[in-house]
């Protein structure tokens, strides 16, 4: 009888502790007043989802200090910190901003010009001129390589090695810029906006953004630069020291 009373007080006790710590938030999520829907919503430090409706509807389990972030294809991604107010006012609205657009290449096929006209007389004249002043017509052994006393000279190209392949060099500074929000870099990671390239810089060293390029994904993305930022204001900080 003690053991079932005992089982039942530490499972109310775990509901009540439950309770009392999450909390199911309500919002809604629109671009430019218009609502969208199918969007993620992500509780990153619960590791929980959900996704909005029609409407731009949604509702999640969250806790205070607990991260969201609302993510779509078609818009920057947005990051939200829960505090108790907006636990408290259970009425979320999150603006999304749409990604600009890129240009799609364009080819252009069946292109007809007019034909080209030839004027004998012309012709002939330019070829008589061209004789004129060819200065290589008076030297023998020209044509044959036959030239008395010639001199062998080769002049090299370029530095010999192959050159580097830059085709992919900033595949991942693309997807980062088709990813975050232009503030991000300043506002969430509290880079100044002259160190966002040279951070950005040391994020592609890093082997495992080619596998961010391969395997893309809002969460891996989102710890691997939140990872790198702290390494990188430590190494900052060594610098100075």
């Amino acid at each position: 009888m003690k053991v079932k009373l005992l089982t039942t007080i530490s499972f109310f006790t775990y509901q009540l502790s439950i309770s009392q710590s999450d909390k199911l938030l309500h919002g809604k999520v629109l671009s430019n007043n218009k609502p969208l829907g199918k969007v993620e919503v992500i509780n990153k430090t619960a590791k929980t989802s959900t996704t909005t409706n029609d409407l731009g509807e949604f509702s999640i389990a969250v806790k205070v200090r607990d991260s969201l972030l609302f993510f779509s294809s078609a818009y920057f991604f947005t990051r939200l910190k829960i505090t108790k107010a907006t636990i408290a006012e259970n009425n979320l609205l999150v603006n999304m901003v749409v990604k600009p657009e890129e240009l799609n290449e364009i080819v252009i096929t069946n292109i007809k010009f007019d034909k080209i006209k030839y004027d004998p007389d012309a012709i002939n004249k330019i070829d008589i001129f061209k004789r004129a002043n060819d200065l290589t017509r008076t030297i023998p052994g020209y044509k044959d390589g036959t030239i008395a006393n010639g001199m062998s000279l080769a002049i090299p190209f370029g530095n010999g090695k192959p050159k580097k392949d830059n085709r992919n060099q900033n595949d991942f500074k693309k997807l980062i810029t088709k990813t975050c929000p232009p503030d991000f870099f300043t506002k969430e990671l509290k880079l100044n906006a002259e160190e966002v390239p040279l951070y950005l810089e040391f994020c592609d060293a890093d082997p495992k953004s080619k596998t961010l390029l391969e395997h893309s994904n809002i969460l891996t993305t989102m710890d691997f630069l939140y990872a790198k930022n702290e390494e990188f204001k430590k190494l900052k900080s060594g610098v100075k020291n």
